[in-house]
């Protein structure tokens, strides 16, 4: 139900107790203070139900309603005789009144100042006139509607948070949904492309059984790194890079790709760009070692390219020395950093 509906009832149903006063105004003795009473019911009424508040209601302002209930019962009761004959009738409007107050301020979340109201209520009718007005002029009631109010309240609130609960849950659910899809199609196209790249080769395995030359025992392990540059190279590979490294390994270079992340999300035509011109970089150099990695997300360098050729005739590496993980012995062939496009259009 919109907020602006509740409040409007709300303001209906406050006016009426005021009509109640007004329709039994001959019966107190002293009619300026009803009047009064009611001044001050309608202003508290008013300022409770003014829109564009908060949902939970100022201090003040719960300390204000209680304030004016407790006014209008002594303002109203020393001009009404509980022992009235034939009763007080609807003379005793402001019981009700009150109920509603304070069940508008339990309503906005003020508990305590709603049940503070009740109990001040029952206190002053009962030293008034008796336990017996308790039933009577309806202070039982307003009792009711406070507790009611506060029971709804609690309950809405949380079913509020289970709601609020069970949208995080759902929405973590089809995020973990959404991982699994993306990892199930990432593993089923990593396999078919591996079986595309692999299968030829095993047909021929297969027909020669297990004999094969020297030639095609190279192209097995020409297929084995490219097979590796699938896995460790994703977002470095598209048709032109993959030719260019098979056509440097056959040449006799070692060429590495390594996919960092850094590529990730990049504009799909950004991407054909970088990595055109990888591809470009490789069939360029004649380095024995090319090295291209992704920079961080968050470089204006997209790749960076590495060519390293060994320093003399490269026996040391031959023989295994323990300088062939050092490159120090390597004279830098090649060295380019392939600068994402948009970070280049920005400067």
């Amino acid at each position: 139900m919109p907020r602006a509906l509740i409040v409007t009832m709300a303001a209906l149903f406050s006016g009426y107790h005021i009509v109640l006063g007004l329709y039994t105004i001959d019966i107190p003795s002293n009619p300026l203070a009803v009047l009064a009473a009611m001044v001050l019911y309608a202003l508290a009424s008013t300022i409770s139900l003014l829109p564009g508040q908060p949902e939970r209601m100022p201090v003040w302002m719960a300390a204000l309603n209680v304030a004016v209930c407790v006014s209008m019962t002594l303002l109203i009761t020393p001009q009404l005789d509980p022992a009235r004959e034939g009763g007080l009738g609807y003379a005793t409007w402001y019981v009700a009144a009150i109920g509603t107050l304070l069940t508008i301020t339990s309503t906005r979340k003020r508990h305590l100042f709603a049940w503070a109201g009740i109990v001040l209520l029952v206190v002053q009718t009962i030293w008034w006139g008796g336990p017996g007005l308790l039933l009577s002029i309806g202070v039982i009631g307003s009792a009711a509607w406070v507790a009611i109010s506060h029971i709804l309240s609690r309950a809405l609130a949380k079913a509020s948070l289970d709601a609020q609960r069970f949208a995080q849950a759902e929405r973590e659910a089809t995020d973990w949904q959404a991982a699994q899809e993306a990892h199930l199609y990432e593993r089923q196209f990593r396999l078919g492309q591996t079986s595309t790249m692999a299968a030829p080769m095993l047909r021929v395995i297969e027909r020669s059984g297990g004999e094969l030359s020297e030639e095609q025992r190279r192209e097995c392990l020409y297929l084995e790194a490219a097979i590796r540059d699938e896995i460790r190279g994703r977002e470095l590979l598209n048709d032109a890079v993959r030719a260019q490294v098979m056509a440097a390994r056959r040449r006799g270079a070692t060429v590495t790709l390594f996919d960092e992340g850094g590529l990730d999300g990049v504009d799909p035509e950004e991407h054909e760009l970088i990595l055109d011109q990888l591809a470009v970089a490789i069939r360029g150099t004649g380095a024995r070692r090319i090295i291209a990695r992704t920079a961080p997300a968050d470089s204006e360098i997209a790749v960076t390219v590495v060519g390293l050729t060994p320093v003399g005739d490269g026996s040391a590496r031959d023989l295994g020395s323990a300088e062939e993980e050092d490159d120090e012995d390597d004279a830098v062939d090649l060295w380019l950093e392939i600068p994402r496009p948009s970070a280049r259009r920005s400067s």
